[in-house]
Order: structure tokens, then C-alpha cells, then sequence
């Protein structure tokens, strides 16, 4: 598997986690989400991935990139007047990609090679 295949992998999971919650239970519009599921996967590659993953296990770095998640999400609401978000949104948005980006990291490592 290439870094592209395993990106792609990961920008579909934050989408489908962030279509589950940031637009069912906050109404935000499928555009925004889409926006905000670059955003998102390419703060958690470069941050997660590449700086706290190296350093600890997957499961932090798992956690981190949870919480780097719905931070993201509650910087956008602060920024974009059609972006919102509620505490118990980010909370279940966190809970959602914190299991995801754990089984994502096993199925990557189960994988026979990810280039970097």
C-alpha cells in the first residue's frame, strides 16, 4: 500500500465520522464537512502521523489525533458562521476517530508496505 492509498483511507474515515456527527447532530452543510475532512486529515498526518506516532505508541498517538480532531473542528466553528459545533458533538466526533485512527494504525501496519 502507498502513502496515497493509506491518506485516502484516512480522509474517507474523517469524512464518514465527521458527516456522522458534525452534520447529522449539528446540521452543518456536506460542503463545510468536506472542507473541514482535509483539513482535519492533513493536521492529523503531519502531527500525528509523522511527529507523535514516531515517539509513542498507537494508542496516543491515537488519542491525539482525536482530540487534534474535534480541535479542529471547534477552530472552524470559530471561524466559518455557517460551521457549528456543541460540546457532545466533538466529544462522540473524538470518541469516533480516536477508535478509527487505533483500527486504521493496525490495519497500516498489518499492510506490507507503507511507503513514507
Amino acid at each position: 500500500m502507498t502513502i496515497t492509498i493509506a491518506l485516502g483511507i484516512k480522509f474517507i474515515m474523517m469524512f464518514v465520522f465527521a458527516l456522522s456527527t458534525l452534520t447529522l447532530f449539528d446540521t452543518n452543510p456536506a460542503s463545510l464537512v468536506f472542507v473541514y475532512a482535509i483539513i482535519a486529515t492533513a493536521v492529523n498526518y503531519f502531527i500525528g502521523d509523522r511527529m507523535i506516532l514516531p515517539t509513542t505508541d498507537s494508542s496516543v498517538a491515537s488519542v491525539a489525533d482525536g482530540i487534534m480532531a474535534a480541535l479542529v473542528a471547534w477552530i472552524m466553528a470559530r471561524l466559518l458562521t455557517g460551521f457549528r459545533t456543541t460540546f457532545a458533538t466533538l466529544l462522540a466526533f473524538a470518541i469516533l476517530v480516536t477508535l478509527g485512527e487505533y483500527f486504521y494504525r493496525q490495519f497500516v501496519n498489518d499492510s506490507e508496505r507503507v511507503a513514507p
